[in-house]
């Protein structure tokens, strides 16, 4: 009966999984990527409190939205992937309070800042708002950094639990720190775009000239990160791999060799899309900023971070989750996953639930259109 309600075979659901991960990290880093880089300019770019609090109220109204990215992916890998979640979440544990930090102060900066009117206060809630705006891409982009390098985790015999063996420190090696960096300017690019496409000058002035700096430096620190991956040992699967068999991550052999993340490349020579993207976009973002066309510099942004996101994932395939230390227990797509069942469920609520909230935010985007400026601020009282 179970099998007469399942259209899809078991091994394409865990590919779909695969890509709906993959869209909604790239969903959340390009709708709340804005909000964070917003926050992390605001001493750079807001040089007194209005302009400060045009920046806030830029992005006040819809970062509790965006934020639903985040949410949504991490119920996600709760449910479809709940090795992946067990084994990264254990393993960056402190990494990840560190990240909550971040982002649970920021709701607090954006709903106290402007409750009172004194400078040290408003000061205060700014450096909140700026330290949740630096730390949560850096977290993201370490994190990012340490799974492409293999998490130190075992698993279990008996139970299949996995046991994280390193510490937090240890996380920051130098590669993780420059992926750390990369997603920091990448954020910094994207919400850059965003004040110069939706403010008004000065704040847009400056915004436009950061942004093409930043741009580059995304293309440029990206590059480098590719040349890197090139030359660090990369997990290949030695054994037969069955596609469609229980999760069970023990399952196999795997071999280190140097390169092997750009194996999938040479295997599927389209994949290189991903990468030429992620470069020439976040170029062009750069171009289009100095050419003052910050909306569509705004959108070679977006495709810049999907490209990069996308490299990411299409290196590591079928790898969710490498092991430094045990590689053969290495989580794979084929071998970490739910049940056949429930993935199949999951991806009915999906079919059915995302277009409403598509078709929400895209409601929300257009009511909030237009500049925000000094102006606009005393139109209403409802602002940050």
């Amino acid at each position: 009966m179970e099998n007469s309600l399942i259209l899809l075979d078991y091994p394409t659901l865990r590919v779909i999984w695969w890509l709906l991960l993959g869209i909604l990290l790239i969903g959340f880093t390009i709708m709340d990527g804005f909000d964070l880089g917003v926050a992390s300019l605001l001493p750079v770019i807001g040089r007194t409190d209005e302009e400060r609090r045009i920046m806030i109220n830029l992005v006040g109204p819809v970062w509790e939205g965006n934020q639903v990215w985040l949410i949504t992916g991490g119920g996600a890998i709760f449910a479809a992937w709940p090795a992946l979640y067990a084994a990264s979440f254990s393993g960056l544990y402190l990494a990840m309070m560190l990240l909550l930090l971040a982002l649970i102060t920021r709701p607090a900066g954006f709903k106290y800042r402007s409750k009172f009117e004194n400078t040290k206060w408003r000061n205060t809630w700014d450096g909140v708002l700026t330290f949740s705006g630096v730390v949560a891409p850096v977290v993201f982009g370490v994190a990012f950094g340490n799974v492409i390098l293999g998490l130190p985790f075992a698993i279990e015999p008996n139970t299949l639990r996995p046991l994280y063996h390193g510490s937090f420190f240890a996380l920051f090696s130098p590669f993780a720190l420059m992926c750390g960096v990369l997603s920091l300017m990448m954020h910094v690019t994207h919400g850059a775009a965003l004040l110069a496409w939706r403010t008004v000058d000065p704040v847009a002035s400056r915004a436009r000239k950061l942004g093409i700096w930043t741009g580059v430096l995304v293309a440029v620190l990206f590059v480098v990160g590719g040349f890197w991956v090139a030359n660090m040992d990369g997990h290949i699967v030695t054994s037969a791999l069955s596609v469609d068999g229980p999760s069970n991550p023990a399952g196999k052999t795997v071999a280190l060799e140097q390169g092997a993340w750009l194996q999938n490349f040479e295997t599927w020579p389209l994949m290189w899309i991903a990468p030429v993207v992620g470069v020439a976009a976040a170029l062009l973002a750069s171009l289009l900023l100095a050419v003052r066309r910050p909306m569509l510099a705004f959108l070679s942004s977006c495709a810049s971070i999907a490209g990069i996101i996308l490299t990411v994932g299409f290196a590591l395939f079928p790898f969710l989750l490498p092991s430094s230390v045990q590689p053969g227990i290495g989580l794979t797509v084929w071998d970490a996953s739910s049940s056949h069942l429930t993935l199949w469920v999951m991806l009915i609520a999906t079919i059915i639930f995302l277009p409403m909230v598509l078709a929400y935010t895209s409601y929300v985007y257009r009511v909030m259109r237009g500049k925000v400026s000094a102006a606009t601020l005393s139109e209403t009282t409802n602002t940050y």
